[in-house]
């Protein structure tokens, strides 16, 4: 058989589309398929100039791709959603170095779905171990401190048992769809008084004259990206030197025109308003799972985030029965609309021996205190009992 030739690329551009999308598309998650991994880059959005270094791997035999990564190198942790900044200090006062480091996930989404892309086979594990003896030579051999894969996928995590990986876990939200036919099978789990205040959230938003409209594929006017983007700038204005502003307006452009497919845009409108949506909330979707990413509105309405956000996302994944919702990095309000807290999983691989033997001596405790707190949070679901 062909010996597996190893390639390192500056940019998803220098990646064949169809060779990459042949492994990317049948895995669950859309957040490792071409479009979206490239139009982050040629937008300049996650460029060198914003301190983003692709480094993508790729394996051939002969002129078939057989495995790829999208990977990248740092000198700082902004856009991850993964907050090692404090290991960073810890580092920094024991005199060891934590920068550059490499990081493997889909930039500025966290989202669970990152894993090597393998060609089906029974020399899958052969071509994910080259993989990972390349990526452990080009580490070490340029001073890199550490190889760090976010946002997991459980199942690939699986693969990696043998390897030489710290385990981090991390607080994100999930909503499971337990076979949900209708929104009133959604708020049956809830106590009487949460059923009450989300049909009085969704009723409020209706007093005030909006009309939604659930819009995917080509159905999704390009001529809204501009709008997105400004809605998106909208929101990150709120939140001051905590925003996470790391798109711009050329990559959303570039989604709504190429990426249309896996998009999902809710769209609030007033029909005296012409044209212009009110709000707009932007998310993905695959297989049987949505994910959200973006919202934003032209002015302030009580509760039109949750409707943006959470329920009329959920209407849409109900009538099509998908099964799982991830809304995204935020706050323990997502605990009311029945989002639970759930664990998802860093991988750790450290060329810098001091810094694995700083992380190893509290990781244990660290991921202790971590699950414990995901388990007290959901404490907090206002589910009723259950006979």
């Amino acid at each position: 058989m062909e010996a597996v030739k190893i390639r390192w690329h500056h940019a998803m551009a220098e990646i064949p589309k169809a060779a990459w999308d042949r492994l990317a598309e049948p895995l669950e998650t859309p957040l490792l398929e071409w479009t979206w991994l490239h139009e982050l880059e040629a937008s300049g959005s996650i460029a060198p100039a914003n301190g983003w270094h692709p480094r993508h791997l790729t394996a051939w035999r002969g002129e078939r791709l057989v495995g790829g990564v999208p990977l990248y190198l740092k000198q700082h942790s902004q856009g991850e959603f993964v907050f090692d900044q404090w290991w960073a200090r810890w580092a920094a006062q024991a005199g060891i170095a934590y920068y550059p480091k490499m990081v493997g996930m889909s930039p500025a989404t966290p989202a669970v779905g990152y894993r090597f892309l393998i060609d089906e086979g029974p020399e899958g594990a052969d071509v994910q171990e080259e993989m990972l003896q390349a990526i452990d030579t080009y580490c070490t051999s340029r001073g890199i401190a550490g190889l760090h894969l976010l946002f997991v996928d459980p199942q690939w995590r699986a693969t990696l048992s043998d390897r030489d990986f710290l385990a981090w876990h991390h607080q994100s939200f999930l909503w499971r769809n337990h076979g949900c036919r209708s929104f009133d099978d959604y708020l049956r789990p809830f106590k009487s008084i949460q059923r009450r205040n989300i049909r009085r959230e969704r009723s409020r938003i209706r007093q005030a004259g909006l009309v939604f409209q659930a819009l995917s594929g080509d159905r999704i006017d390009p001529a809204w990206a501009d709008t997105m983007f400004d809605y998106y700038l909208n929101t990150n204005a709120q939140y001051g030197p905590w925003a996470a502003r790391y798109l711009n307006g050329e990559f959303f452009r570039g989604i709504f025109n190429r990426y249309r497919h896996r998009l999902l845009l809710m769209a609030a409108c007033k029909p005296e308003a012409g044209d212009r949506p009110v709000a707009l909330s932007l998310l993905m979707h695959k297989g049987n799972q949505l994910i959200g990413r973006y919202w934003g509105s032209a002015e302030t309405i009580k509760d039109l985030h949750f409707s943006m956000c959470f329920y009329e996302p959920i209407q849409w994944a109900i009538d099509r029965g998908i099964r799982s919702f991830d809304p995204g990095a935020g706050s323990a309000h997502k605990l009311y609309r029945g989002f639970e807290a759930v664990a998802n999983t860093s991988l750790h691989r450290f060329y810098e021996p001091n810094l694995r033997l700083l992380f190893q001596r509290f990781i244990g405790s660290i991921n202790e205190v971590e699950l414990a707190n995901i388990a007290a949070m959901n404490l907090q679901l206002p589910f009723a009992a259950r006979s």
